[in-house]
């Protein structure tokens, strides 16, 4: 007998045709002798719907009845698939984030997890049930419902796994499994039969959409083996798991992009101490991330300073780099949210020479200008106009050999 844990994302319970498919999937699971934890994210487009809603109520949601409202799709899902479950003749019982209890901080539509109280859960689970839990929210230590974050449900599933000391902690969703390209640019791109942990982490930071980062970084810090794999097929997905010789074999396992990038420059910063940090301590205050940063230092005792940071969070980032530029005398502020950030990962890299020079060499040839460069042991990223976005991931795809053989051989 095993302990699995079940996510299943939107897509896969977006009809109450699909829940039944999951439900049906679940009980096959349960048949087998094993005991199942089930994770749901709200029905495709549902949390956007409620997001609409508030927006046609205020401008600017208040963050905590925010939260309320979100939350309430994960509920819908947690309850018609604990309903379906009992119907086919098995015990099931729904849990809501504070009933698990997932205890969280207070930082409203990304909270992090602290804690999860996991007595009640397993007590069902020794009784006989399957366990349907809603992703994405929690609660803080005064009671508030809280949620996540986008992709939340997938945090909340490792969280689950790793309290209760799941065997394995199964991602369900569209996709067959995690792949060396996007699917929809390189039809031919390889699925991955197994990846490690830090690719996966550097994969889903980087744009790759199939899992959260932060449920990745979970899943490594706690060594909850994950299977990623699709809800509409049997076939085996992609195993996230620990790093072994044979992954190093590969010198790139894949390429992403990010088309949620903005680059902003001040221009004709004075160059002295405390400037960088007079700049991005009110950036930091507003929760806004910053990504690459470049400094230019011209001989005249002035730089040219740029960042990139989410395309979501240029408008508010413009508004307080402007402030801040003029009260040290700089010369203006420019921003630039048509850009792209392709990257290239693999625990390959660590060994292997050249693969930067094959990267830039790469894009060079097609004609594509490198704006700012980014690195670290096992990834190499470039901001690019976004025009190039397609060919950019089309021809690393090509020149890092990441097509799946068998599948053009068989064409």
């Amino acid at each position: 007998m095993a302990l699995i844990v079940q996510k299943f994302g939107g897509t896969s319970v977006a009809t109450v045709e699909k829940i039944k498919n999951v439900a049906s999937r679940v009980a096959r699971e349960k048949d087998k002798g094993n005991d199942v934890a089930v994770v749901v994210s709200a029905m495709a487009g549902e949390t956007d719907m409620l997001i609409k809603l508030a927006r046609e109520v205020t401008d600017n949601p208040d963050c905590r009845e925010a939260d309320v409202l979100v939350a309430t799709g994960e509920q819908v899902s947690a309850s018609l698939l604990a309903m379906t479950l009992i119907d086919m003749g098995y015990k099931a019982k729904s849990y809501l984030g504070y009933q698990m209890k997932i205890l969280t901080d207070r930082i409203f539509s990304s909270a992090r997890i602290l804690d999860i109280d996991t007595k009640r859960a397993k007590q069902d689970l020794d009784d006989g049930n399957i366990i349907v839990i809603t992703g994405f929210q929690g609660v803080d230590e005064c009671g508030n419902i809280t949620t996540l974050g986008r992709g939340g449900s997938d945090l909340s599933a490792v969280a689950v796994a790793a309290s209760i000391g799941a065997d394995t902690c199964e991602i369900f969703t569209d996709v067959q499994g995690v792949y060396a390209a996007d699917p929809n640019i390189c039809p031919n791109a390889r699925k991955l039969s197994r990846i490690s942990y830090d690719e996966m982490l550097e994969l889903a930071s980087l744009g790759a959409k199939v899992l959260q980062a932060r449920s990745v970084e979970l899943a490594r810090k706690y060594n909850v083996k994950l299977h990623v794999r699709s809800t509409f097929s049997e076939n085996e997905g992609t195993i996230v798991t620990t790093e072994d010789d044979e992954m190093e074999r590969f010198v790139v396992s894949g390429v992403t992009y990010n088309t949620n990038e903005a680059k902003i420059t001040i221009l004709k910063v004075p160059d002295r101490p405390g400037i960088a940090a007079s700049i991005f301590k009110p950036i930091t205050d507003a929760n806004i991330v910053v990504d690459m940063i470049i400094q230019n230092i011209s001989e005249d005792g002035y730089a040219d300073l740029t960042f990139t940071l989410p395309k979501t969070d240029a408008e508010d980032a413009v508004r307080i780099v402007t402030s801040t530029a003029d009260s040290m005398g700089a010369k203006g502020v420019s921003c630039n949210d048509r850009i792209v950030k392709v990257s290239i990962v693999g625990v390959g890299m660590r060994t292997h020479a050249g693969v930067a020079s094959t990267m830039f060499t790469a894009l060079s040839d097609e004609g594509i200008n490198i704006m700012m460069i980014s690195t670290s042991e096992i990834k190499i990223s470039c901001i690019i106009d976004d025009k190039y976005t397609e060919l950019a991931v089309r021809t690393l795809h090509d020149v890092f050999d990441l097509a799946d053989k068998n599948a053009t051989e068989e064409e």
